[in-house]
Order: structure tokens, then C-alpha cells, then sequence
């Protein structure tokens, strides 16, 4: 379909329909209003269908945003946005991020469990971690005692700044590409050095329990965040049909969006481990909350997003939220 030939031939209907939502109405007015914003509408679809984002179909969204202005007085209530939100927008940002969470995983989980292995191995390596009393300390006592040397809702509130920070960095810097491998890298090395301690001294197995119950959500939301990050930089590196500027924003408030989702989940894996992790429960039990919470997780990111993804929600703004992206002259 030729776009201009379209716009040609509609110009007269779309102008009207402008000059409809700028007047005062009466009954047969507010009639007319509402047919021709519908036509238009099928206008849109037709050019976005065709040609993809245009000018054409940029000039004619502004049309649109001010006919629906006209006819809703307002856009959608909080409580209609908020259910959107999480019914939509959130579960399928986080839906097309998937492939990325699991690559991001599999190398991070490689690197810790090798950083562990190769360490453990050599007792020169251990030795240079520190002196064996003080490492002997760390297997025996200070790794468990660091779940409940303070309170729990303040050991909550510190854990969950800490890991939300990490998540954040990786949302917020993503654009350069480096800094959410550095800070994954990072991590799964730390990871990994406090693993080959706790082996060496035969506590790799206490080591495992104290970290699945909140470990198995709390990591999978860093995976996550290391995938948005690097979903970011892929956008400007790869725009497709779109300017780097307009593939950067679309992104960029996808990913927001995903950043609102990691602070709910990270808060999640915070009360597990301040308030089920390092207290008297029965291991099973503690598990089992981790592995339900990251099923919960899963559940809504795979199916939800899923279903929310095939309706052609992406996480971004819908046109009317985000704004006409650009417009050109000529």
C-alpha cells in the first residue's frame, strides 16, 4: 500500500475529524466524531500494518490522541493503568527477555561452580584467600551467622538495597554493554571464591541450604536484570527500521518496566531470606518456599507473559501513553 496515496485520499476525513475534536458538540456531532475516529483508527492499522512506523501514520496518531482525548475527557484511571501493568505490560517485558535470563544463567551459574572448583582444588589458592584460621572461621561460623547478626526486617531491608542495587546497575548502565558483564562477572566470581572456601572445609553442602531458599529467586531476578541490561545495548547496536534514538526509548521504557517488576521480586526473595533462610525451620520447608516463590516467578513471566506477548503487548507504552515518537516534515 502506498502510504502517500492513502493520505492523499483521506486527508479530507482525517482534518475533519480535527476540527470535530476541537469543537463544541451537540448529539449529532459527538456521532460523527465517534464514526470517524473509528475510520481513522483503521486507517492507522492499515499504515502501521504496511509501511511500519511513517510520517503518515505519525501525523495521523496525533489526530487520534486528540479525537480520543475529546471523547474520554481523561486517559485511563490509576487503578485501570495499575491492572494493565501487571496483567500486560510487565509480564510480557519480562517474557521477551527469557532467552537472554536463561543464557545469562547457564554462563553465570559455569562461572561460579568453575571459580569453585578451581580454587578448591589448590590448597596454594585457598591459602591465598587468607589465613586458615581466619577461612576456618568463615566455613564454621561467619557464613551462617551472617543470617542472623541482625534483626530480620533490618537484615531484610540491607539485603534487599543490596541486591536491588546490583539489578539496578545493570538495568541503568546496560546502554554501555560492558558494565552488566562486569558486574555479573563480578558476582559469580565472589560467588564462586565463597564456594571453594566452604568446600575446602567440607561445607559445601551447608553452603548449598542456606542459599537455595531465597537464592533461587533472588539470583533468577539478577539474571534477569543482566538481560535487560544487555537487551538495552543490543537496541542501539541493532536498531532494525527504526533510528538508534527511537529503538533506544522503546526499549528503554520496556525496561523500566522491568525494573519496577525487580524491585516486587527482589523485596520477595528479602523476606525469604531475613525471615525463613537463617531460622528454625525445617530445611525441606524452607526449600520448598524458595523453589514456590521462583515457581510463582516463572509462572507469571513464561505463561502470563506469554499469553500477554501473543496479544502484542511488549512492556513499552501504548502510542497514546508514550506520545507520537516523531514527526517529519516533507
Amino acid at each position: 500500500m502506498d502510504a502517500d496515496a492513502l493520505t492523499d485520499a483521506r486527508r479530507a476525513e482525517w482534518e475533519r475529524l480535527e476540527q470535530l475534536s476541537r469543537a463544541s458538540l451537540d448529539g449529532a456531532g459527538v456521532d460523527e466524531l465517534i464514526v470517524r475516529y473509528r475510520a481513522a483508527s483503521a486507517d492507522l492499522a492499515e499504515l502501521k500494518t504496511s509501511v511500519g512506523d511513517s510520517p503518515q501514520s505519525a501525523y495521523l496518531s496525533t489526530i487520534l490522541v486528540r479525537a480520543r482525548l475529546r471523547l474520554t475527557g481523561a486517559s485511563d484511571n490509576v487503578l485501570t493503568l495499575t491492572a494493565r501493568f501487571f496483567a500486560d505490560q510487565l509480564p510480557a517485558a519480562l517474557y521477551r527477555l527469557r532467552w537472554t535470563t536463561l543464557v545469562v544463567a547457564v554462563v553465570f551459574i559455569a562461572i561460579s561452580v568453575g571459580t569453585a572448583a578451581w580454587i578448591s582444588s589448590d590448597p596454594a589458592l585457598i591459602a591465598t584467600l587468607g589465613p586458615p584460621d581466619m577461612l576456618e572461621q568463615y566455613a564454621d561460623e561467619s557464613f551462617t551467622g551472617y543470617y542472623t547478626e541482625n534483626p530480620a526486617a533490618v537484615f531484610m531491608g540491607m539485603v534487599w538495597w543490596n541486591n536491588f542495587w546490583i539489578a539496578l546497575q545493570c538495568v541503568l548502565f546496560g546502554v554501555t554493554g560492558i558494565w552488566p558483564v562486569y558486574i555479573l562477572l563480578q558476582n559469580a566470581m565472589g560467588l564462586g571464591t565463597a564456594g571453594a572456601v566452604m568446600a575446602a572445609h567440607d561445607r559445601a553442602d551447608l553452603m548449598l541450604l542456606y542459599i537455595l531458599p531465597h537464592g533461587l529467586l533472588e539470583m533468577t531476578s539478577i539474571f534477569v536484570a543482566g538481560a535487560a541490561g544487555l537487551h538495552l545495548f543490543w537496541s542501539w547496536v541493532a536498531p532494525g527500521h527504526r533510528s538508534r534514538g527511537e529503538s533506544l526509548a522503546a526499549e528503554g521504557r520496556s525496561l523500566a518496566t522491568v525494573a519496577i517488576g525487580l524491585i516486587l521480586s527482589l523485596f520477595l526473595a528479602g523476606l525469604i531470606e531475613g525471615f525463613v533462610t537463617g531460622w528454625s525451620l525445617p530445611w525441606p520447608l524452607k526449600i520448598g518456599i524458595g523453589v514456590a516463590a521462583l515457581a510463582v516467578f516463572l509462572v507469571y513471566m513464561l505463561v502470563i507473559g506469554g499469553r500477554a506477548y501473543r496479544r502484542g503487548e511488549t512492556g513499552d507504552l501504548v502510542e497514546y501513553e508514550a506520545g507520537t515518537p516523531r514527526l517529519l516534515a516533507g
